[in-house]
């Protein structure tokens, strides 16, 4: 299992219903893209931030270590933008207005991927995929998305437990010895992940499969109370970019 999704199994919120969590974090998401990105997108990360860290209660380091990476994404896209690529100042020059263009890209798509890790880090996958079924998305699909997230993790543990053996057998030693470990992993990976798969076909039709997976899901009931206070939040936080909107321009 992913920290990201171990995480989210001991969350705070793990008992709501997923659509309270969506309407704030995916209603930050949709702030951080269509508010100006100075001040909205940054009132938005900062929010956002402060509801991770405190009444979600994620810690700081789980956090970190899901942001960096599309951190590190958006901080690739918005250095793109510092630079002009032909014209008068020759084949690669900085572009004038490229540093405002790039703080504005890196607020918006940092504040909107808080939104995003913010659903992630309170909504296992176990608890949201079964009730997409209700939401009118077709049960075969339903059932292909739960099959392959839980292989995945499968998958995942076979590579790692593969890979600690070839270490342990010197199997790193040098670029030759990686290679051929690189080419071992691949090759017993696929093996394993078919002789699972077909193990899993064997046990379904053991147990009377019809073509619909049928999992337990925890009861849980939208919350009136807690959508209209994420409306409210995300509201106020509209109100406040275009409030300091001119003030700080």
């Amino acid at each position: 299992m992913l920290p990201i999704d171990a995480a989210a199994h001991s969350s705070r919120w793990r008992r709501r219903h997923p659509l309270d969590k969506a309407s704030l974090g995916l209603g930050f998401t949709v702030l951080a893209v269509s508010l100006p990105p100075w001040p909205g997108a940054a009132l938005v990360l900062v929010t956002a931030l402060a509801v991770l860290l405190g009444p979600a209660g994620v810690t700081a380091r789980h956090l970190w270590r899901a942001y960096r990476v599309p951190l590190g994404f958006c901080v690739t896209g918005a250095a793109t933008l510092l630079v002009r690529v032909g014209g008068p100042d020759g084949l690669l020059a900085l572009d004038p207005g490229g540093p405002v263009r790039a703080g504005e890209l890196l607020l918006r798509t940092s504040a909107a991927s808080l939104g995003v890790l913010l659903f992630a880090f309170t909504t296992p996958m176990s608890d949201l995929l079964p009730r997409l079924v209700g939401a009118g998305v077709p049960a075969p699909v339903v059932d292909v998305a739960l099959v392959t997230y839980r292989m995945s993790f499968l998958l995942l543990d076979s590579v790692r437990r593969i890979r600690e053996a070839q270490a342990a057998r010197l199997g790193h030693t040098t670029r030759a010895a990686t290679w051929r470990s690189l080419a071992g992993l691949g090759a017993t990976a696929f093996v394993r992940a078919f002789d699972r798969a077909a193990r899993l076909q064997t046990g379904l039709a053991g147990r009377g499969y019809d073509g619909t997976l049928r999992v337990l899901v925890p009861e849980a009931r939208v919350s009136v109370r807690f959508v209209a206070l994420s409306v409210l939040l995300l509201a106020a936080l509209t109100v406040l970019t275009f409030a300091l909107e001119r003030p700080l321009s």
